[in-house]
């Protein structure tokens, strides 16, 4: 479970950061990519990672400012021709689909593949196997949303000593063991699987927010995530802009993440207005507040774990 962060300016790309997109490596957890927002450009982003479109197939939009989806007809009428077959979902606020249809309408882009899109809602939870994904109303003029993606808690580990102590060797055994509530023995004895497992192990949690004023009361919200990405459209001193603009400063995102209890914090969406010790300054005055937070640059990945 890894993101990679495509684009981490505001508003228009720069020399030194592209517009939003983020992609959630999920490849050994779902055998796919999920991808949040696709700014212009995106798909040249992709180019200069590891990343294979073809294994993109959620995409969850935050909102439809230009500088969140103008990358999308690019990246699916890409895909058609970079091995894309599987379904792509598409999650977006209402009019995602009328911007989808009427752009490969009118270019006359055939894809390769079905597209299902999913019109969001306050307070919806979509389930995903061993994933759901939250969808709280954030405050930017136009509807705007944060998503929070929880991992299900996982089986915990065989007590392989209790198994051995009933005479059970490692084997394949074990294997069928952990993977059905009761198991038959060769012998014909019948065990229960929680009679030899240990607790589950908790799952993930990230939270990754679109733009938006500051709102006290989402800390409720993405408590004790292990990762929260926050839009740091202005430093602490433009509040007033922040406000006016419908985005948050940093210091305002560091104290969200100080009463949620994260772990950790990754500032994005940064203006381009900020640029060398400024940014500097961005992050310094959010790590006053809240120590383990880092601000996030084109190409950034960080790996979320429990540890």
């Amino acid at each position: 479970m890894k993101l990679t962060f495509l684009g981490t300016g505001a508003g228009l790309p720069s020399k030194t950061r592209n517009v939003s997109a983020i992609a959630l490596d999920l490849l050994q957890e779902q055998g796919s990519i999920w991808l949040f927002d696709c700014g212009e450009a995106t798909q040249h982003q992709i180019l200069r990672t590891n990343i294979k479109p073809r294994k993109i197939e959620k995409i969850f939009i935050t909102h439809l400012h230009g500088d969140h989806i103008y990358g999308l007809p690019g990246l699916l009428s890409s895909r058609s021709f970079q091995a894309g077959l599987t379904p792509v979902t598409l999650y977006g606020p209402k009019g995602i689909q009328a911007f989808i249809e009427i752009s490969l309408q009118i270019s006359q882009t055939n894809l390769t593949y079905p597209i299902e899109f999913v019109e969001l809602e306050e307070e919806m939870t979509l389930d995903f196997n061993s994933f759901t994904v939250q969808v709280k109303q954030l405050d930017h003029g136009i509807h705007s949303f944060g998503f929070i993606i929880n991992e299900k808690d996982q089986l915990g580990e065989l007590r392989v000593e209790k198994l051995r102590g009933i005479g059970i060797e490692p084997g394949p055994i074990y294997q069928q063991i952990k993977q059905n509530p009761h198991t038959t023995l060769p012998n014909g004895q019948q065990i229960q699987r929680a009679d030899f497992i240990g607790p589950n192990k908790p799952g993930r949690k990230l939270s990754i927010l679109g733009d938006t004023r500051y709102l006290e009361n989402l800390d409720r919200f993405i408590e004790n995530s292990d990762l929260l990405v926050h839009e740091a459209t202005f430093k602490g001193s433009d509040e007033e802009l922040a406000y006016q603009y419908f985005h948050s400063t940093s210091v305002q995102a560091a104290n969200l993440a100080k009463r949620a209890k994260v772990k950790q914090l990754v500032l994005t969406h940064i203006s381009a207005r900020y640029q060398g010790k400024e940014l500097e300054t961005i992050v310094n005055e959010a790590r006053t507040i809240f120590q383990n937070t880092v601000i996030a640059s084109d190409f950034s990945e960080i790996a979320i774990s429990k540890d």
